[in-house]
C-alpha cells in the first residue's frame, strides 16, 4: 500500500545539503568526549572558591543536627574545631561562623554580642589555636542576640539606624581581638562599613577585612538559617525596612559603591541563586571581589528534591555552585562545601 506524500513534507528534491551546512560550524565536536569537555570548559570550581557555614551552640561534644537543613548540625566550640581541622585538610580557605545564643541571653539591644566571650569569640579563638591559617569570617548582626530577633536596635515599630551602627562596631571590634580575619557586616544598616572600618583601622586591626552584604534582598530563602540561629520564632514583624527589595536591581549597584567607597574589601549577593543577574552586574561594575551566599533556603530545596527522588542532588549540588562561578562569583558561602570539597578530591 503506497500513502500520499504530505504536502507539508519536505520535497527530497529541494531538502538542503546539511554535510554543506554545517561544514566547519559542528559545536558538538567540542561535546563528544569528556576529555574535550574538559579543554574547553569556560567555567571551572575548585575547593579555592568554598567559604563553610558553622552554626555554634553551647555545650560540650556536641553535635545537634538541623531539621531544615539535612547534612548540617549546629556544633559545640569542640566540635566546631574538629570541622575546622576538616575543612583545613580538604583544602576550603575560610569558615563562617554562626551563633545559637540561649534565650536567657538576648535582650532588647543584643548585648550579648558584646560579650567578648561569646560563642563566636570562644570559637574564633579556639579555632586560631588549633587551625591557625585557616581563615575566620564573623558576621555582624545583632539578630542573634537580640530578642526580637532584628539585625539592629529597636525602638518602638522602628529600627534605628545610627545607634545601632554604634553597637555594630563595638561587637566588630570584639571580634576582631577574638581572632576573625573577616568582619562581615550582615546588618544592611546605612554607613556601618565606613564606620567599622574606621574603628578598626583605629584600633590596630588594620589588616582585618570587610566582607560586606552589600546586596542583602529580604528574601524568604533565610527560613532554615533562621531556625539553626533561634530567630524564627522571636522575629516581630520582618526586616523588609533595611533589607533590599527583592524587584530591585539598580539598587544593588548603589548599595555596593557606597560600601566599596567607605572601605568594603570584598562584597557578597544573597541570597544566591534568584540574584545571579545581580552577581553579574556588580561583578562587571566594579571588578572587586565578588561572593554569593548559597543560603539556607537554597541548600534546603536541593536536599529535599534529592531525599525524594526527584533530583540527582549531587549533580544539582555541583551545577549550581558552577551557576555562580559562571555569574562572575569570585567565592561561596555554601554549606555544601565539605561535600563538594571531597567531590573535588576524589
Amino acid at each position: 500500500m503506497t500513502h500520499e506524500r504530505s504536502p507539508f513534507a519536505p520535497d527530497p528534491a529541494t531538502r538542503p545539503d546539511m554535510t554543506d551546512i554545517l561544514r566547519g560550524r559542528r559545536m558538538r565536536r567540542n561535546r563528544r568526549a569528556d576529555w574535550s569537555r574538559r579543554l574547553v570548559r569556560e567555567t571551572t570550581l575548585t575547593v579555592d572558591d568554598l567559604i563553610w557555614p558553622l552554626f555554634l551552640i553551647d555545650g560540650d561534644k556536641l553535635r545537634q543536627p538541623v531539621e531544615a537543613m539535612p547534612g548540617v548540625e549546629r556544633l559545640s566550640v569542640d566540635e566546631a574545631v574538629r570541622d575546622a581541622e576538616k575543612a583545613a585538610k580538604l583544602g576550603i580557605p575560610a569558615i563562617a561562623l554562626f551563633p545559637y545564643t540561649q534565650p536567657e541571653r538576648r535582650d532588647e539591644t543584643g548585648s550579648e554580642a558584646l560579650n567578648p566571650d561569646n560563642l563566636v569569640c570562644a570559637t574564633a579563638r579556639a579555632i586560631k589555636k588549633e587551625v591557625p591559617n585557616l581563615g575566620i569570617i564573623i558576621d555582624v548582626a545583632l539578630d542573634p542576640y537580640t530578642s526580637h530577633g532584628h539585625d539592629g536596635i529597636l525602638h518602638g515599630e522602628t529600627i534605628v539606624n545610627d545607634e545601632s551602627v554604634e553597637q555594630l562596631i563595638l561587637q566588630a571590634l570584639i571580634e576582631a581581638e577574638a581572632g576573625a580575619d573577616v568582619i562581615a557586616p550582615s546588618d544592611m544598616m546605612d554607613g556601618r562599613i565606613g564606620a567599622i572600618r574606621q574603628a578598626l583601622d583605629a584600633k590596630g586591626f588594620t589588616d582585618v577585612q570587610i566582607m560586606s552584604y552589600a546586596a542583602k534582598y529580604a528574601s524568604c530563602f533565610y527560613g532554615p538559617f533562621r531556625d539553626a540561629v533561634g530567630t524564627s520564632k522571636t522575629l516581630i514583624g520582618d526586616k523588609r525596612t533595611y533589607q533590599m527589595d527583592p524587584a530591585n536591581g539598580d539598587e544593588a549597584l548603589r548599595e555596593a559603591e557606597l560600601d566599596i567607597d567607605e572601605g568594603a574589601d570584598m562584597i557578597m549577593v544573597k541570597p544566591g541563586l534568584p540574584y545571579l543577574d545581580i552577581l553579574w552586574r556588580l561583578k562587571q561594575a566594579f571588578a572587586v571581589p565578588t561572593y554569593a551566599y548559597q543560603t539556607s533556603g537554597e541548600y534546603a530545596m536541593i536536599r529535599a528534591a534529592e531525599q525524594n527522588g526527584w533530583i540527582d542532588g549531587e549533580r544539582a549540588m555541583m551545577e549550581s555552585l558552577a551557576s555562580f562561578k559562571r555569574a562572575g562569583a569570585d567565592g561561596v558561602l555554601t554549606y555544601f562545601a565539605p561535600f563538594v570539597a571531597e567531590r573535588l578530591k576524589r
